[in-house]
């Protein structure tokens, strides 16, 4: 008789999706009043601060052998420097959010594709099926929202640079990912993200932020909700479960982006958006689900 899930893996999806595709108003309101690779700089040093004592008081595990320190930082630079760090350029270059949003989803193909070689998944037809239906769905929602028109060639090609990077993580840390504490596993990756980012905001940033409220509260938002909890559930679901029904999720990031944007945007989704996000949860829920045996 299988063990039963314990509760926090089970909301796990939806606390994740709803944190996550807020992340994408918030950190378009966030930009506004800094430089991408300043705001992150400064989000990932906010991180590590809030971590510091945790390591102090909790004392944690840390990784054992060399390697599995390097692992955890490939991914933290993967995820936390190349992903952010370029879909944040991607936006300051002028790339639209339905743009990147476009490129970006095609994360959960590249790692179907993929994982059979790499992780030794085996991903069924049903499961393409889900796949293909979680893509048409994301594209409906982004096309209802926006047109799509010729981007900047800088800002598409920092789009296939993080469409890379996140793909890469997530194979990465299921090909060698092993469970750490959340504190130290953390720790280590946003200080490989800091260590990404830092130098180039110094080096070809101004690094000056305009502090009042709205940038504060997206800077709160992105450190707590976003780099934190939704991370560590990020990780600890990759873990826990196969890497494609986990990259499907990723199709639901642009509907509910788009919703979210509705409130904080003051971004308006039509009716054919709805239908497209009906469509992306059900080519997610086809594509997580188990088969019987």
């Amino acid at each position: 008789m299988p063990t039963p899930k314990p509760l926090w893996l089970v909301l796990a999806p939806v606390i994740f999706l709803l944190l996550w595709s807020g992340g994408f108003s918030v950190a378009k309101l966030g930009i506004q009043h800094a430089e991408p690779l300043s705001f992150l700089a400064l989000r990932y040093a906010s991180v590590l601060v809030l971590l510091a004592p945790l390591l102090v008081i909790m004392r944690p595990p840390l990784p054992q052998k060399p390697a599995e320190w390097m692992h955890l930082a490939i991914v933290g630079f993967l995820i936390q420097t190349i992903y952010f760090g370029l879909s944040y350029m991607a936006f300051k270059a002028g790339v639209s959010a339905g743009g990147v949003a476009i490129i970006v989803c095609l994360q959960p193909i590249l790692v179907g594709l993929i994982a059979p070689r790499f992780t030794g998944e085996k991903v069924s037809p049903l499961r393409w099926l889900g796949l293909a239906l979680g893509l048409a769905g994301a594209a409906t929602v982004i096309l209802a929202r926006s047109s799509i028109e010729l981007e900047h060639l800088l800002g598409i090609l920092a789009c296939v640079g993080a469409l890379a990077g996140i793909t890469t993580g997530t194979l990465w840390e299921k090909r060698f990912g092993k469970t750490h504490h959340p504190v130290a596993s953390n720790s280590v990756q946003y200080l490989a993200g800091l260590a990404g980012t830092l130098p180039l905001a110094l080096a070809f940033e101004s690094f000056s932020f305009e502090w009042n409220l709205p940038f504060v509260a997206a800077l709160a938002y992105l450190v707590i909700g976003n780099s934190i909890i939704a991370m560590s559930l990020l990780l600890a679901m990759i873990r826990a479960g196969e890497v494609s029904r986990v990259s499907s999720l990723f199709y639901l990031v642009p509907p509910l982006s788009a919703l979210m944007a509705w409130p904080v945007l003051g971004e308006a989704m039509p009716p054919l958006g709805w239908a497209g996000f009906a469509l992306a949860a059900l080519g997610v829920a086809i594509a997580v689900r188990k088969p019987a045996k």
